[in-house]
């Protein structure tokens, strides 16, 4: 007999024996003396709260060439996921608290050759909040644009001082975990010089009250 045979075999001898079987059903005891009393003791929380930042993983961000024209060559890319999360209670929020996070680039410089760097004002961001902010207190900061305006308006200054990526202004409106990103374009000269450009872009989380 294979395995399906047997199989089928039991389930058929389980059908015969409740059907000639004669005996009343077994009751369930329900003696509360029985019972299992489950308890759990829960200590105060007394782990203080905090602000935190994290960036997701990430191999760096590769700019591709996207938008060029006769005005400037243009280098697009997305910053990596970046999470804020405020963990403290209400009582622990003093008046007047506000955390931000920035953003601040290096110049680009070539790996090889003799080309001249690239200044950090040559690149720009357009931050952009993913999470909802139940109350408004939490935005996005505002475009920047590199040097070469990108036509947008944006301030035309670059990432070469410290620029807001998400801020709240007052701490106690709202408590959570936020995402955001960031567009970034690096729009250079049109005759820059070829070659491989590495920057650093430094976030730096900021809680003050």
């Amino acid at each position: 007999m294979n395995r399906t045979t047997q199989i089928l075999a039991a389930a058929m001898l389980g059908v015969t024996l409740a059907a000639a079987g004669a005996a009343s059903p077994a009751v369930a005891d329900d003696d509360p003396d029985n019972g299992i009393d489950v308890s759990v003791t829960i200590e105060p929380n007394t782990t203080p709260g905090e602000v935190s930042m994290t960036v997701a993983d990430n191999g760096g961000v590769a700019l591709q060439e996207d938008g060029s024209n006769a005005a400037a060559r243009q280098f697009v890319g997305t910053l990596p996921t970046v999470t804020v999360t405020d963990s403290r209670r209400p009582e622990e929020i003093p008046a007047g608290d506000f955390w931000a996070v920035v953003g601040q680039a290096s110049e680009f410089t070539a790996t090889s050759g003799s080309a001249p760097p690239i200044g950090p004002q040559y690149l720009g961001w357009r931050p952009r909040l993913l999470s909802d902010s139940s109350s408004g207190a939490v935005a996005a900061g505002e475009p920047v644009s590199s040097v070469i305006s990108d036509g947008s308006g944006a301030p035309t200054v670059g990432l070469q001082g410290q620029e807001l990526l998400v801020s709240t202004a007052n701490s106690a409106d709202e408590i959570g975990t936020w995402q955001v990103n960031a567009g970034l374009a690096l729009r250079t000269p049109a005759d820059v010089a070829a070659g491989e450009y590495h920057s650093t872009l430094t976030l730096s989380l900021f809680n003050q009250s």
